[in-house]
């Protein structure tokens, strides 16, 4: 069995007049994440991490922030072309670990509703996909609430026949 590892990483600024996507699910917040998508900053540095260990590079490479067919994409859809592009090359998911950095709003009690969406879109059990919370205790961009961000690590497989 051929595995490997890779990490991702996104932020987005918080701006009014937006809708808050986190997870693939919409959060009630007065601000929302500003991007050329939804923004969905956890959706994307998990993407990021599936693409960087496939070696098919990062997200802005498959989904440009130029194109007008992903201007306001459903972060959602990215998840799922993203698992059918590593797919090409073999890899499935084995497992995901990620971070959401934020002060405002608080992540964990959406948690499990997050890891539901995101296994459906994957095809995977929720057990395969941890979502962790966490503030920067009031420090930096995160701690004024000028914006989130999010870490993550995954792991795929690919049978060697």
């Amino acid at each position: 069995m051929n595995i490997r590892v890779g990490m991702g990483f996104d932020v987005h600024q918080l701006v009014e007049g937006r809708e808050l996507w986190m997870g693939g699910i919409k959060l009630e917040h007065s601000k929302g994440l500003l991007g050329h998508s939804d923004a969905d900053v956890l959706l994307h540095a998990v993407c990021d991490a599936l693409l960087g260990a496939a070696n098919m590079r990062d997200i802005g490479y498959h989904f440009p922030d130029t194109a007008a067919e992903t201007d306001g994409m459903d972060s959602k859809i990215i998840l799922r072309k993203t698992i059918e592009l590593i797919a090409t090359k073999g890899y499935r998911l084995v497992n995901i670990d990620a971070t959401i950095c934020a002060e405002r709003p608080k992540m964990n009690p959406h948690i499990p509703e997050m890891k539901e969406c995101m296994a459906q879109v994957i095809g995977c059990d929720p057990d395969d996909i941890s979502i962790k919370a966490t503030t920067t205790e009031r420090l930096g961009f995160t701690g004024r609430e000028e914006g989130i961000s999010a870490y993550a690590v995954c792991l795929i497989s690919k049978d060697n026949k």
